[in-house]
């Protein structure tokens, strides 16, 4: 990890960017560590710079709340290398939108689960060197971002042990089979109106996750119109599960 530049924020949290190979990231922390906090991982759809504001700000509220906050890019987003793959999925889903076609599986498969799989690659790569910093102690939650990329991270990563999921994205019918392997502790987050997500798949892929402990928070609204209080909620259950 290279730490390239760091500021103090208004509310006294230090912001520091840094990189992992060519990964670029933001870690967030409190002003002064008397002791080694949790870590949140704190997901988003890709586009660092674009989604700074929003991913700023939840992390800087459960930093707030006594965690510690990072965040990495996603493969083929912001300044990294384009997948010509992908891009050509993401113009085949528009082309399906705007004709009022079905969005087969085929394109959802070759949109997410390249990213997905790389992605979670990428978080684990950037845990083994965040776990190293003297400030941040185990265990991990990880919070929004892309569904699929929760599901799986949360799958196949021990470290992580508790998740807060938001829908709002294709999901891939691989990803189903996935969730049933969950076991952590999961709370997902569903906007009811959200023109964008299909509200069923979304409810089917909560009652697919194997977790004894899951809960479902569902607000009116759109897919920007989540309530402020939903942050407040979040780290209340990282609170019951990482302190």
């Amino acid at each position: 990890m290279h730490f390239t530049s760091e500021q103090q924020l208004d509310d006294g949290v230090l912001e520091r960017l840094f990189t992992l190979g060519d990964i670029p990231g933001i870690l967030w922390t409190p002003p002064s560590s008397p002791a080694p906090a949790p870590l949140i991982l704190v997901g988003h759809p890709g586009g660092l710079n674009r989604m700074y504001p929003r991913v700023a700000g939840r992390a800087r509220h459960c930093v707030a709340e006594g965690f510690i906050a990072a965040t990495i890019e996603l493969p083929g987003s912001g300044n990294r290398p384009p997948s010509p793959d992908a891009e050509q999925a993401r113009a085949d889903l528009r082309g399906a939108l705007a004709a009022g076609e079905p969005v087969t599986d085929d394109i959802v498969d070759r949109l997410v689960l390249p990213l997905a799989g790389q992605a979670v690659t990428e978080w684990q790569t950037a845990l083994d060197t965040l776990l190293e910093l003297p400030e941040i102690d185990g265990p991990v939650g990880y919070s929004g971002g892309i569904i699929s990329i929760g599901v799986r991270l949360a799958m196949v990563e021990p470290r992580v042990r508790a998740a807060v999921l938001f829908a709002g994205s294709f999901v891939p019918r691989v990803i189903f089979q996935d969730a049933r392997q969950v076991t952590v502790p999961v709370q997902v987050l569903l906007q009811w109106d959200d023109e964008n997500n299909d509200r069923q798949q979304a409810l089917d892929l909560f009652d697919a996750l194997g977790s004894t402990e899951k809960t479902l928070h569902a607000n009116m609204g759109g897919h920007t119109g989540v309530p402020a209080y939903e942050g407040d909620s979040a780290n209340q259950f990282f609170a019951r599960h990482l302190k």
